[in-house]
């Protein structure tokens, strides 16, 4: 099976059998959307993590192995825009909202302002404690309206990787 991505590069289906037994049970029938590099042989899917807490950025980071995925972990969103400007098979983008420097909300508008990248998801994540007067819900529900494909609180579980997972890269 043949499937084409929206930014036109060509992927080929395979069975879920790196999904964990979990995932398998829900998505019996999904397919994980495999990139082809230039030789036409699958690429492993990548993951980019980024947290510029090194706890929280090891914890998604094994979490995301744990289910077969290819992680590269960086502590910003600047060093996530460098790997993505050098990564041609990036799946899917985990960020945390605070950070120095670059927030998870500015990577997630540069990604979307991207011709080449805006088909990549992104998923924010963000501790129960956001500094500002509106409640988590809120935060995530404009995460969601700027184009964040889905919002997690931290501390991010395995069942969250899992249903990401699930979602964004079993199709």
């Amino acid at each position: 099976m043949e499937v084409t991505a929206a930014a036109g590069a060509c992927c080929r289906g395979r069975d879920d059998h790196h999904a964990g037994e979990e995932e398998r049970s829900s998505a019996k029938d999904a397919k994980v959307v495999v990139p082809v590099g230039s030789d036409g042989a699958e690429v492993e899917p990548c993951v980019i993590a980024v947290d510029d807490s090194s706890v929280d950025r090891a914890l998604v980071t094994a979490l995301l192995r744990r289910s077969k995925y290819r992680v590269t972990a960086v502590d910003s969103g600047k060093r996530a825009l460098e790997v993505l400007g050098s990564e041609p098979n990036v799946s899917m983008i985990i960020t945390d909202y605070w950070m120095p420097e670059m927030t998870g909300y500015d990577l997630l508008k540069k990604v979307k302002e991207s011709s080449k990248l805006k088909q990549i998801p992104v998923v924010i994540m963000s501790s129960e404690n956001v500094p500002t007067r509106i409640t988590s819900s809120e935060f995530g529900f404009r995460c969601l309206e700027e184009g964040a494909e889905d919002f997690l609180l931290k501390p991010v579980r395995p069942s969250d990787i899992s249903r990401i997972t699930t979602r964004m890269l079993l199709h």
